[in-house]
């Protein structure tokens, strides 16, 4: 069963031991728990749906408190506290293309919005409905998670857009292959729902983003239906792709995509390499990404990342060793952890390693403990998130935030995006525990992905308020040091009031028109992306 009121299964549990904790409380001062409202006194609050009846949309308070709400901090404030806000009034579970279009139609004839949803882990705001006079309908594309075709040859799958990434994976290895996307919301999230935000996954470096993936498919949208046929490469005008990428449920609801897979690799392996400093860190991986030396992903992180991680993963005797081997080696205490990823060939995974493992140590990078690290790190790699639920109930709260610029700018963005969050909350004495990492990487440039930790207040709201000036300072560090306002969560909500920033005037009439010609009358997810 899915968690209600925090992330992922309910029976799965992410324990923290006590010295993570001691490791919290020195940084930040004791955790204050908060009491969490129950689901059944939720449900009672919710108001009468003012959708019309329909044999396909269920107007129960319980499926429409399910979809309220997504994975963001402020979702997660209101979820805890009960002051759910505004709630869709149905959900629907279409099963084909043409329930997709009759439901619009009912829609329309209503005087309804309508929010499509796939995974629910959007942690930026585009599921969560706006208040307002208008009935809301939350489309949910679980039903439509099939795959419809395979092109072994071509390397090309077609699925419905609904599907999440375990079902996605499990059909392609069934069949020797794989589509390679994993972002740590895999276990959850969807395949519609990764090329409605612009998805990037964890090994994105060796199988790309989702922009690269996503070869073609079928949009329903209330002006009519957009066939966006499969080419391996055209010159046929701008592509359409493109408006559909990032689009938000904007222009309509996504029913199926086409992708493109690969082989099964022969050999995955992860390792560790500890640097001296995060400059020559960063030096390192610049020369990788340029070098095009074809690895899968490298994940940088800052010294204070990389303690902060070593800590509350509780793991004492192998800090201890780790520190021991470092320190005789050069690598004090501000060694930063490189993890790199190897996949495919088994005769490529080895040069590639070799080429790697030598450019690191051209600048003090130290590989050790063989392949553990890297090891440890794939086991959990979809576990973190349930860190958060663990840290919750202990009376902290943890968030993130990420954006990408070039590499000339990295380290002056980096630094003003983490002061930005260390400075944010002067009044009352509370401080926020920040760490970074450079993930997604690229010839010119970076992703920069930060995570903050602050404690909860005895008050729903200060606690939202907290997270606001939080969140806030960071995207003005970010708008100011000219990089994207995301790089891969999305615009949704809570990044709407930046966007113009980068899109400049003109741009974001383009976006609008573009809105108004998929969705004349402005049904489709109102207050999300422009």
């Amino acid at each position: 069963m899915r968690r209600w009121n925090g992330w992922g299964d309910e029976a799965e549990r992410l324990s923290v031991p006590p010295t993570a904790l001691r490791f919290l409380e020195e940084r930040l001062g004791r955790g204050c728990p908060q009491s969490s409202a129950g689901l059944e006194d939720v449900l009672g609050a919710v108001p009468a749906s003012r959708l019309p009846l329909h044999p396909t949309v269920d107007r129960e308070p319980r499926a429409r408190v399910l979809h309220a709400r997504g994975q963001g901090l402020g979702d997660w404030v209101a979820t805890r506290s009960g002051r759910l806000g505004a709630v869709p009034d149905g959900v629907a579970w279409p099963a084909t293309g043409q329930d997709v279009r009759a439901l619009l139609g009912y829609a329309a004839a209503a005087g309804a919005r309508v929010i499509p949803y796939g995974g629910g882990t959007s942690v930026v705001g585009h599921v969560n409905p706006l208040p307002g006079d208008a009935p809301v309908l939350t489309i949910s594309l679980a039903r439509l998670a099939g795959l419809l075709k395979f092109d072994e040859v071509s390397q090309l799958a077609t699925f419905g857009a609904g599907v999440a990434g375990p079902d996605l994976e499990a059909q392609l290895r069934a069949r020797g292959f794989t589509l390679g996307h994993f972002p740590q919301s895999f276990e959850f999230s969807t395949l519609g729902g990764w090329i409605a935000t612009r998805s990037s996954g964890q090994q994105s470096l060796g199988y790309g983003r989702i922009e690269r993936l996503f070869a073609g498919g079928r949009l329903e949208a209330p002006a009519g239906t957009l066939e966006l046929r499969a080419f391996p490469a055209s010159a046929a005008g701008p592509d359409l792709r493109e408006a559909v990428l990032g689009s938000e449920g904007r222009l309509g609801v996504l029913t199926e995509a086409t992708v493109r897979v690969s082989r099964l690799p022969e050999r995955e392996r992860f390792y560790a390499v500890f640097f001296p400093s995060f400059e020559r860190g960063v030096t390192a991986v610049r020369e990788l990404a340029q070098a095009r030396i074809p690895l899968s992903m490298l994940r940088l992180s800052t010294a204070v990342e990389t303690e902060t991680t070593l800590r509350l993963a509780g793991h004492e005797r192998l800090i201890q060793a780790l520190e021991r081997v470092l320190a005789m080696r050069g690598a004090g205490p501000e060694r930063c952890m490189l993890l790199l990823g190897f996949t495919g060939r088994k005769t490529l995974v080895i040069a590639a390693r070799k080429e790697a493992v030598a450019v690191a140590g051209d600048h003090g990078g130290v590989r050790v403990g063989g392949g553990v690290v890297g090891k440890q790190w794939r086991r959990s790699r979809f576990r973190v998130p349930y860190l958060r639920n663990t840290l919750w109930d202990a009376g902290y709260a943890v968030d993130t935030l990420e954006t990408a610029c070039r590499w000339s700018g990295v380290p002056k963005l980096l630094e003003a995006v983490e002061a930005a969050l260390e400075h944010a909350l002067p009044e009352g004495g509370e401080r926020v525990h920040v760490f970074s990492h450079l993930s997604h990487f690229y010839p010119d440039g970076a992703s920069i992905y930060a995570t903050y930790v602050f404690r909860i207040a005895g008050d729903p709201d200060e606690t939202l308020e907290r997270w606001r000036a939080l969140k806030g300072a960071a995207s003005r560090a970010i708008v100011a040091g000219r990089g994207t306002i995301s790089h891969h969560h999305g615009i949704g909500l809570d990044h709407a009031p930046y966007l113009a920033a980068e899109k400049g005037e003109l741009g974001i009439a383009a976006l609008r028109d573009l809105c108004a010609r998929f969705d004349p009358a402005g049904l489709m997810n109102p207050g999300k992306l422009v």
